[in-house]
């Protein structure tokens, strides 16, 4: 390389790469090596699945027990996010190589309006688990599948594309 496209490349280095804890990435809220929030993040992503297609079968056979396995697919849905959540934003906080990145920042925003949706659906049915899938209820349930999906589809690209909240292995 010629001495001027040197000087240009040292001129673009990202500052973020540059951070000391930058290459820390490994998780730290794990047990014998296993992350836990990417453990526990396919309860919630599965259960807001079941809530939407219980939805679904209710809304074709009318038969009250699919708005009634909606309404325990939302509360799990939305319980078992809040311990998802939790050991995320642990591991945010805790790893400085996670917590640099503008990318997990972007995933835990959107993973804490996916809680809030999953608390709002579940919420919604608690009055009365029948009359609130239609059509408030399916709405709901279909927006927090695409959200689901939003919110994977970004956490994946963290685990896939920059390696983050992994174990490195023994």
């Amino acid at each position: 390389m010629t001495q001027k496209m040197v000087q240009e490349s040292d001129r673009f280095q990202d500052p973020i790469e540059q951070h000391p804890g930058y290459a820390e990435t490994e998780s730290k809220i794990a047990i014998w090596g296993h992350p836990l929030h990417a453990m526990s993040v396919a309860f919630p992503v599965a259960l807001t699945f079941c809530a939407f297609g219980a939805d679904a079968l209710y809304w074709l056979s009318g038969e009250p027990f699919w708005a009634q396995a909606a309404l325990w697919a939302a509360g799990t849905a939305f319980l078992f996010g809040l311990a998802a959540g939790a050991t995320g934003t642990m591991e945010l906080l805790m790893v400085p190589g996670i917590r640099i990145r503008a990318p997990a920042w972007t995933h835990f925003v959107i993973a804490v309006l996916l809680l809030s949706l999953l608390g709002a659906n579940w919420g919604y049915r608690l009055t009365g688990y029948e009359a609130a899938v239609l059509p408030y209820g399916i709405l709901l349930s279909g927006f927090n599948v695409i959200v689901v999906i939003a919110t994977g589809w970004h956490g994946g690209k963290l685990v896939f594309d920059y390696r983050l909240g992994t174990s490195k292995g023994s």
